[in-house]
């Protein structure tokens, strides 16, 4: 019995669909509460103004280094002193250092160094007083600290927007195949079909082909489906999330399985552009939307042999 292709979608359908994900999208965002910003916002307006208080504005920040990064919230606030703010990953690369607290306070020249590069790259407009060597007016201290507060909240929301709703895209997912008498297994690394779940069974996160899949699906005509839940706030942003990420392990898959075994699916939510999701298509990988997964329960349920 011939193998049921996965479902291909005209660019008319993609356009319809998007269209739909992004009114959900802006539905969703105009009722989340500004307590959540706020309540970041006042946190690190906190942490900025003990340490610019701490640090005689900032003149001792390198002296105070290893004291002061051991505090995870601090560390963030210096990372953000930068213009524009430096990640963790990037400082730790720059500045050839670990970030944990332990080796920051057991190694007081590698917390200097941190400080250093961090300050090599600093926000001249927030901080003008820094390279004129005096003292800071009242005004600009104000707004040295509220600028900063307000990046690092608008940071911290945005990246809590997008583990929370892709948190709850896959339990989405789980809870739709668990209806269609999905069994849920174990995580597992499947370097092999060995290491498949049996037919009518999935898993979680997984290392799968040496790539990461957020769910790995057994079908049950017994090929497998490595499923990537993205969430994109912005057309700019899916190309990272969609081309750059989901498809291209879909090719990494494909290449590894092969298309009679394997069939990397997406499960969408929010912003993307129809060329964008035509490119991920037309490259291998099947395209679901989160608030259309009937489509994607009716073709697993349409694998049964």
């Amino acid at each position: 019995m011939p193998q049921l292709p996965p479902p291909r979608w005209s660019e008319e359908e993609l356009a319809e669909s998007a269209a739909e994900a992004v009114r959900r999208f802006r539905e969703i965002r105009m009722r989340e509460p500004l307590g959540q910003y706020l309540e970041q916002f006042d946190e690190f307006r906190n942490t900025m103004e003990e340490l610019i208080e701490r640090t005689v504005d900032l003149s001792e920040l390198s002296s105070q280094a290893a004291e002061l990064l051991v505090d995870r919230q601090v560390l963030t606030t210096v990372r953000y002193l930068a213009g524009p703010p430096i990640s963790a990953d990037d400082l730790k690369v720059i500045a050839e250092a670990s970030l944990a607290p332990k080796n920051l306070e057991w190694d007081q020249e590698m917390a200097r160094r941190i400080v250093d590069t961090v300050l090599l790259g600093l926000d001249r407009a927030r901080f003008p007083w820094m390279g004129e060597d005096r003292e800071p007016t009242a005004a600009e201290r104000e707004i040295a600290v509220v600028s900063t507060a307000a990046m690092i909240a608008t940071q911290k929301l945005q990246t809590a927007r997008r583990h929370e709703a892709k948190d709850e895209q896959e339990s989405l997912v789980a809870d739709a195949l668990a209806q269609r008498e999905f069994v849920r297994v174990a995580t597992r690394t499947v370097e092999n079909i060995s290491h498949f779940p049996e037919p009518g069974e999935f898993c979680g996160e997984s290392q799968f082909g040496g790539r990461k899949a957020d769910l790995v699906v057994r079908l049950w005509d017994g090929r497998v489906m490595p499923i990537e839940c993205k969430v994109s706030n912005s057309s700019t942003n899916s190309v990272k999330r969609l081309n750059n990420d989901a498809a291209a392990k879909a090719k990494t898959w494909l290449d590894v399985f092969g298309t009679a075994t394997v069939v990397p699916a997406a499960v969408l939510s929010g912003v993307f552009k129809v060329h964008n999701l035509a490119s991920a298509q037309a490259g291998g990988l099947t395209l679901f939307w989160a608030h259309q997964l009937d489509a994607l329960t009716g073709f697993v349920e349409a694998t049964r042999l």
